[in-house]
């Protein structure tokens, strides 16, 4: 603040202290900014340390009317310590009391406001250090919490008993768990009341499990029961309140429940095997749509004289230097997806030859439909494998073993407990393993003789990628080229081989990784120079009483590949959705091959909905004779 201090003026002692309180003294002083600013204190408000001077003149008795006075500081202070007194005066009255005690005091405003301003700043540093410690505890608490969420469990284990009710979860089904668990109790006190004779008590527990049970009905969540369901509830705890206070005792009903619990589980088990067995019967009966298919491409096929057409671009069929296709199959209907899905990603479908073995009942209708629906550029062989003549018992071991009284008897002899056996047994009374279709795999050099390498495809898999550079892959000697498909302790060769037999364990490795069947890429000259059909042959006479490994492909031919496997990349052949509904759908969506392996097949109502589209995208809807037979999508 700028004070205006020039002379002093002798008067001002000569004047009352009445008087000079009652001034009003106007300051006028400019700011840091240089912005003139005025303030009006009372005299009496100031100290002693403050007086008076007339630039006009020194006497007072010669100047009229208003008076002009200026105020010095004896103090001399500093720019800044005038600045805070006029911030001072602006902002404080003191009353005369006070003035005066300071004044004993040898009290100043330049100290009064320093002091002021060191509390403020201590508070203010207080307050700053107050907000850092609780903006710290809130970064501390967000982190605990971010933390705590990444450890969280999403499922809740445990979430409902019948001693409490949990309410964590507004769309929880603690109501419907809380019913079912007092109608197990009930059950339990019904059949001790009625050992003990308490008939009343029996019929009123009774009575109360039928109501529960219409109020449950079908309901799978609270949000499904009917409203009365709480009103039930609490009639059904009132009941087993009093059967408590009457039968309650812990050994007995301890027992009850035991008894109850192991009843359950011979149940469960009961109907898993019922389910297995339905479950297998399904997926091997053919629906009636497939079953109409090849009837009417066989009638159609006599009728229309097809049996006299020759085969086309009969030179391919035998050249090495394109890419040949094994897909043995009596399903029309997948083996055409398998053609037109390879078909549709071939860089040079041109190049791309299908060889087709079927039986003789399905030989003229697949042939028909081929003929029908040829893929473009692409050249597809139909044969029937009873034209295989060499194809005989005595020289297939397995043929000879299918067509033994003894394997006769076992698939076709009556067994009024299939249904409750499950599907151990079913599993290998299916038809296929009665094929010779399902075995021909182990005969490529036999039935190609001219080839040198070969692809073999199941009729259940898709391609979704061109397949041309499986014939460039280097099998490093090996014959057969498969994606392995054991993981951890899954699908190794104890899986699939006896090793409680010495034939077994003392020649292979029980941790041996398995691989899969249905996309395989075979080196038929290595395959003749190691003879590995004799192998088959040798392994197969050896299992003559079946307990080296039940029917099937895929074991013996661990054991004819054993040592004799390249493990392919994973990409080229990705397995499990006729079975699995939780596979990676990345993994899928990259997959050369997708592989349908299981009862879940994709042309039936069985079927995983989510994989169906993979296979359905390749079916001909527009097809006349799957529209003449209802399976038009």
């Amino acid at each position: 603040m700028e004070a205006a201090s020039r002379n002093l003026l002798s008067f001002i002692s000569m004047l009352p202290t009445c008087f000079i309180l009652d001034i009003d003294i106007i300051a006028t002083y400019s700011d840091a900014s240089g912005t003139i600013r005025t303030s009006r204190v009372k005299m009496k408000d100031l100290s002693a340390s403050w007086v008076l001077e007339n630039p006009i003149s020194g006497d007072p008795g010669k100047q009229k009317g208003s008076q002009v006075f200026k105020l010095k500081d004896s103090y001399q202070a500093s720019r800044r310590s005038e600045e805070n007194v006029e911030h001072f005066i602006d902002e404080h009255h003191w009353q005369e009391d006070e003035i005066q005690n300071r004044r004993k005091a040898s009290w100043s405003p330049v100290k009064f406001k320093r002091q002021m301003l060191r509390q403020k700043r201590w508070d203010l540093r207080t307050a700053d250090l107050i907000l850092q410690n609780k903006e710290g505890d809130k970064q501390m608490e967000a982190t605990s919490a971010i933390e705590d969420l990444k450890n969280m469990d999403p499922v809740v284990n445990g979430k409902y008993s019948i001693w409490r009710r949990d309410f964590e979860n507004p769309n929880s089904d603690s109501t419907l768990k809380l019913m079912r668990d007092q109608i197990i109790m009930a059950k339990a006190y019904a059949n001790i009341a009625k050992s003990r004779n308490q008939i009343d008590l029996y019929s009123s527990l009774l009575r109360h499990v039928g109501d529960s049970l219409r109020v449950i009905g079908d309901a799978n969540s609270d949000s499904e029961l009917h409203p009365s369901s709480l009103d039930q509830a609490k009639a059904m705890g009132h009941a087993l309140s009093f059967a408590k206070d009457r039968l309650y005792d812990c050994h007995i009903v301890a027992r009850k429940l035991r008894a109850m619990l192991q009843s359950a589980e011979d149940n469960v088990n009961s109907l898993k095997k019922r389910s297995a067995f339905l479950i297998q019967l399904a997926a091997k009966t053919v629906p009636k749509p497939l079953h109409c298919l090849p009837l009417q491409l066989a009638a159609d096929y006599y009728f229309h004289g097809y049996q006299r057409k020759k085969d086309l671009n009969i030179e391919k069929l035998e050249d090495p230097s394109l890419y040949h296709y094994a897909i043995f199959s009596d399903n029309v209907l997948a083996t055409s997806v398998v053609v037109n899905s390879t078909v549709l990603h071939a860089n040079e479908p041109e190049k791309h030859i299908f060889h087709i073995v079927t039986d003789k009942l399905n030989f003229a209708a697949m042939r028909m439909w081929f003929i029908l629906n040829a893929p473009e550029k692409a050249t597809v062989q139909v044969e029937n494998i009873d034209d295989f003549k060499w194809l005989n018992s005595s020289y297939c071991s397995v043929l000879r073993q299918l067509e033994s009284a003894r394997v006769k008897e076992y698939y076709f002899k009556n067994h009024p407990s299939s249904l409750s056996v499950g599907s151990d047994n079913l599993k290998y009374r299916n038809p296929k393993y009665l094929s010779m279709l399902n075995h021909l795999r182990f005969y490529l050099p036999e039935v190609y003789p001219k080839l040198h390498k070969i692809l073999f495809l199941d009729d259940d898999i898709v391609v979704q990628k061109d397949l041309t550079p499986l014939w460039d892959v280097d099998l490093n000697g090996m014959v057969n080229g498969a994606v392995e498909t054991c993981k951890g302790s899954f699908h190794r060769f104890d899986k699939y081989l006896n090793f409680s037999n010495p034939k077994i364990s003392e020649n292979f490795d029980s941790n041996a990784c398995g691989w899969a069947f249905g996309m395989n890429i075979f080196d038929l000259k290595e395959w003749r120079n190691r003879n590995i059909t004799q192998i088959y042959h040798y392994w197969q006479d050896r299992n003559e009483d079946r307990t080296l490994w039940k029917l099937g492909t895929l074991p013996p031919g661990l054991i004819t590949f054993y040592n004799l496997t390249y493990p392919l990349d994973r990409k080229w052949h990705v397995l499990g959705l006729g079975y699995d509904p939780a596979l990676n759908q990345t993994e899928i969506e990259n997959a050369a091959v997708v592989h349908y392996n299981g009862n879940y097949k994709p042309w039936l109502d069985l079927a995983v909905a989510k994989y169906k589209s993979y296979w359905s995208k390749y079916v001909r809807f527009d097809n006349y004779y799957l529209k003449l037979c209802n399976l038009s999508e």
